[in-house]
């Protein structure tokens, strides 16, 4: 497995490649799970190479304290990288590789994102386009896999690749859960063994309380801070989204209804 620093090599690795052969992208900031493992093995399994990015993008940060304690497990995202199937990892070790403008130029979107999350924390999904969008173009990819767990993220992404005529076709992959039910998600390192504990409830309350008020008080009274609870209609049926904290963690989740 290679690993590249610079936007110049991994530009030299992408021309490298053989014509012909697929080339599969996974955008990630670290901190790696089995939620990024299953990604690995989809692109690795449907390409015939796979490129991991690792890259903590400090623009999706509305809080500089929530950038700073990021977990930064950087040699264990390599190992299971090439665990998982990766052919080579794109870790750029300074922002101003990714950011030379300094996020002068930016991506927007002027309606989904200001939902959800979105309501909370501003700017949040135009840090997120911009730098996948800019990670899309340097790869090149065939696909791009991403967990339909920050589904917000992933509806947003496939938007703006439609919109801006990328080449590179989106892939949704399936949430990865604990037995618990608790989704996979790097925050949860930052969870304390109590808060484990409570934790996997945020998913049986929203997959089994069909009423939106009585799964929020639910919710309360198991102490979780509830940030939005909120029904959207899709083509078929809906999908429930949510945001709570648990201490000074914040979870999302999302369920079919």
């Amino acid at each position: 497995m290679r690993t590249f620093t610079t936007i110049q090599s991994l530009q030299e690795w992408r021309k490298s490649l053989p014509k012909g052969k697929t080339l599969g992208v996974v955008p990630t900031m670290g901190a790696l799970h089995l939620g990024h493992a299953s990604l690995l093995e989809t692109s690795a399994r449907e390409n015939d190479f796979t490129l991991a990015t690792i890259f903590i993008n400090p623009t999706q940060f509305n809080q500089s304290s929530d950038f700073e304690k990021y977990p930064k497990t950087f040699e264990a995202d390599l190992a299971m990288c090439e665990k998982y199937g990766a052919d080579a990892v794109f870790a750029p070790k300074d922002a101003n590789e990714i950011y030379p403008d300094h996020f002068q130029y930016r991506v927007s979107e002027h309606q989904f994102s200001n939902e959800l999350c979105g309501e909370f924390r501003p700017g949040h999904f135009e840090g997120v386009l911009t730098v996948v969008l800019k990670l899309l173009n340097l790869a090149k990819a065939d696909h791009a896999y991403f967990g339909e767990k920050d589904h917000q993220q992933l509806t947003l992404i496939s938007g703006m690749a439609k919109a801006f005529f990328l080449e590179t076709k989106i892939i949704p992959c399936p949430t990865v859960r604990e037995d618990s039910g608790l989704a996979l998600s790097s925050r949860n390192l930052r969870l304390s063994a109590a808060e484990k504990e409570i934790a996997p409830r945020l998913y049986q309350v929203i997959s089994t309380i069909l009423d939106v008020i009585q799964a929020k008080e639910e919710l309360t009274r198991l102490g979780f801070r509830v940030e939005y609870l909120i029904d959207k209609p899709e083509t078929t049926g809906r999908r429930r989204y949510v945001a709570a904290w648990l201490g000074d963690v914040r979870l999302i989740d999302n369920v079919r209804i």
